[in-house]
C-alpha cells in the first residue's frame, strides 16, 4: 500500500490492479479488463481486492450529493490565488519527500489502452532509406538536444525522437510509472516515449532512474497550464498523449486551453488517452469543511490540488479540442480491505479521443 501521505492520485493506481495477478513478463499473462469482475452475491465481497461496475444505491448517491454540497463553501480568494501560486513549490516538495516510494504495478495500463502495448507499433519500422548510420546521427543529436531543450534548425534533425515512426507523449508523468512499463514492454525500434511533469524534481527522479535511455526516451518540464509554453517536438507530431491522473491537478478555468493545446500536438488519427477522478469519487467524500477551492475542486493538506470530474464535462472538453470521442466510461469500483474488513467506493473516468484522419 501507499505512504500514508501520498496523495490519492497514487492511492488510485495502487488499490485500481485488484487482487494480485501472475507475474506480466511471464508469456501467458493477461490482466482482465476492467469491468469484468462483478459482484453478484454480497456475502462473498470480501473474496477479492476489489469489484467492477457497482451500482449505487439511490441512498448512497443522495448521500454523496449531500456530503459534497455541505463542504462547498469555497476558501477567499486571496487564499485560492496563494496555492496557485505555489503549486510548482508544492509539487516539487512532495516528490521530494516521497521520491520513489510509489506503487509501480500498472501493467493494466496495456489492457485498458492497448495503444500503448507493443503489438500497436510492430508496424512501424524506420523508413528504409534510413541507414544505421542516420539513427546514431539521430541518437546524438537527441542526446544534444537533452541537454539544450530547444530545437535547432541548423541541425540535420529537428527534435529529439524525429527518427521515431511511433511517439507516445506521457503528460504529468511524475517518477515514471507509466513511461518505464511502456519502454520495457515495448522493444520497437520506432518507438520513442516523450514525459514532461510540472516539477522538476519529479522530471530529475526519471533522468536518473537506470531505466532512462535519451536514445529511446525524452524526459523535460512543461506547465500544462501554460497553453503558450512550448514542447520540444512539433504539432502533428505525436501519435498518442496519455494523461493519468494529471488533468484533474489543473485549475478547471485553465482545461480548455490546455487539452486543446495537446490535440494541436497529435497526428491525424493520433489518439488521447485519459483516466482520472470521477464526481463522489471517495477521495472526494473524504474532503472535510475549510479545503474548497470551487465547485468539485479542492486542495489536499499538503497543497496540490485535485477536480473531480463528470463523464460530460469530459466530453466537452476533448470536443471543443477537435476531437471525436472512441470511449468515455465510468468506473464505479468497490475496493475492500480484507484485512481490515473495509469496502471503499471508488469512481474513476477512462477516456479515448480521437482527432481526425
Amino acid at each position: 500500500m501507499a505512504a500514508p501521505r501520498i496523495t490519492d492520485g497514487v492511492e488510485a493506481e495502487s488499490t485500481e490492479t485488484g487482487s494480485t495477478q501472475p507475474n506480466p513478463s511471464s508469456g501467458d499473462f493477461k490482466r482482465p479488463q476492467f469491468g469484468t469482475r462483478f459482484l453478484t452475491d454480497p456475502r462473498q465481497v470480501f473474496q477479492h481486492n476489489a469489484w467492477d461496475n457497482v451500482e449505487w444505491t439511490e441512498e448512497q448517491e443522495k448521500a454523496a450529493k449531500k456530503k459534497v454540497s455541505e463542504n462547498n463553501h469555497p476558501l477567499p480568494p486571496e487564499k485560492q490565488e496563494e496555492y496557485d501560486n505555489r503549486a510548482n513549490e508544492y509539487w516539487n516538495e512532495f516528490y521530494t519527500i516521497h521520491e520513489n516510494r510509489f506503487f509501480k504495478d500498472r501493467h493494466w495500463l496495456f489492457t485498458e489502452f492497448p495503444e500503448l502495448a507493443p503489438q500497436c507499433n510492430t508496424n512501424h519500422e524506420p523508413h528504409p532509406d534510413t541507414s544505421s548510420s542516420d539513427i546514431n546521427q539521430q541518437n546524438g543529436c537527441d542526446k544534444k538536444q537533452s541537454r539544450d531543450f530547444a530545437p535547432s534548425s541548423g541541425d540535420n534533425c529537428d527534435f529529439p525522437g524525429s527518427s521515431a515512426t511511433y511517439r507516445i507523449l506521457e503528460v504529468g508523468c511524475g517518477v515514471g510509472n507509466t513511461v518505464f512499463p511502456i519502454l520495457k514492454t515495448n522493444n520497437d525500434s520506432g518507438l520513442f516515449v516523450y514525459c514532461c511533469d510540472f516539477s522538476s524534481t519529479a522530471v530529475e527522479l526519471v533522468k536518473t532512474n537506470p531505466e532512462y535511455d535519451l536514445n529511446r526516451c525524452f524526459a523535460f518540464v512543461h506547465d500544462l497550464s501554460d497553453a503558450e509554453a512550448s514542447f520540444p517536438f512539433p504539432d502533428e507530431t505525436l501519435d498518442v498523449i496519455v494523461l493519468i491522473f494529471v488533468l484533474s491537478a489543473l485549475h478547471p478555468d485553465k482545461m480548455q486551453a490546455s487539452i486543446s493545446r495537446l490535440a494541436r500536438l497529435l497526428k491525424p488519427g493520433g489518439v488521447m488517452l485519459l483516466r482520472d477522478y470521477g464526481r463522489y469519487d471517495m477521495a472526494q467524500l473524504r474532503f472535510k469543511k475549510g479545503r474548497c477551492l470551487s465547485e468539485n475542486f479542492y486542495v489536499r493538506g499538503d497543497g496540490t490540488r485535485v477536480y473531480f470530474f463528470t463523464q460530460d464535462e469530459l466530453h466537452e472538453l476533448f470536443t471543443a479540442a477537435g476531437l471525436e470521442k472512441v470511449q468515455n466510461l465510468v468506473d464505479r469500483r468497490l475496493q475492500v480491505n480484507r484485512g481490515k474488513q473495509l469496502t471503499m467506493y471508488r469512481v474513476w473516468i477512462q477516456c479515448k479521443y480521437r482527432k481526425a484522419s
